[in-house]
Order: C-alpha cells, then structure tokens, then sequence
C-alpha cells in the first residue's frame, strides 16, 4: 500500500475510468493532428516542450487541446495502435479533446489544478478523483 498522496483533487469527468502511472506534463496546449504521432505517440510538434516525448502508458497532464476536429481521431488511433496515455487531464478541456478520449476510452478528468502536478509525479485516477504523489 503506498503512502498517503501529497495531493487529492476532485475534477469533472469527461470519460470516467482508472488509471495510474507516472505524469508527462505540459505547460502548453496540445494539437494531437499534426502534433503528436498516431502511430507511435510520440509528441512531434516541433518546440513544443514534449517535442521527442512519448504519451504511451503516460498520464498526460496539459492545460487544452489546440487545433483540428481531426485531432479526435488522432486519440482514437493512439489508443488503437496500444500507444495512447493512461489518462488524460486538463485544466480545462475543449470539444476536440473530449471526444478523442470519449472514442478512444481514455479515461479523462478536467478542472485540475495542473500546475500542481511535475513531470515523474505518479499519478492515480478514480473517476472524478485525482491522487498525486510527489516525485522525490
């Protein structure tokens, strides 16, 4: 059993479910069309401050999603391919990103306070329900 988390929070969700796994944060929004491979998931917008990264497994903490409908389906193929994150969460999410993790059953969470989670942080979903235990 782990120790207590360093933070809870309760968020909306947008697609309920359970995930765990360590936080791949974003200070920027993300465009999944054009920004993110489909096939392998890896970030490849170029400078953004997941250029190179991979989402795989990841629970993948930025404030919004960006630009095309078509970035939708982007999740919905990542999650095809076994290469989407754990989870989503946002601060706050729009249309584009709800859906992808809508069709693609990633779970999803909005209305956290995203600055508190650092890359490595490891992360639980439950629903609504966000724990965070700091990376040391």
């Amino acid at each position: 059993m782990m120790d207590t988390p360093d933070f809870v929070f309760t968020g909306r969700i947008i697609k309920a479910g359970t995930a765990a796994g360590r936080a791949l944060v974003s200070s920027e929004p993300i465009g999944f069309l054009g920004g993110v491979d489909g096939e392998t998931g890896v970030v490849t917008e170029r400078g953004h401050s997941l250029e190179g990264q991979c989402v795989a497994g990841k629970i993948l903490v930025f404030p919004s999603g960006k630009g095309s409908t078509v970035g939708s389906y982007i999740l919905y193929q990542l999650s095809v391919n076994g290469v989407a994150p754990a989870a989503l969460i946002n601060a706050e999410t729009e249309p584009i990103v709800a859906v992808g993790a809508i069709i693609g059953e990633i779970p999803m969470v909005d209305q956290i306070p995203i600055e508190k989670i650092r890359a490595g942080d490891y992360v639980q979903i439950s629903d609504a329900i966000v724990e965070i235990w700091r990376n040391s």
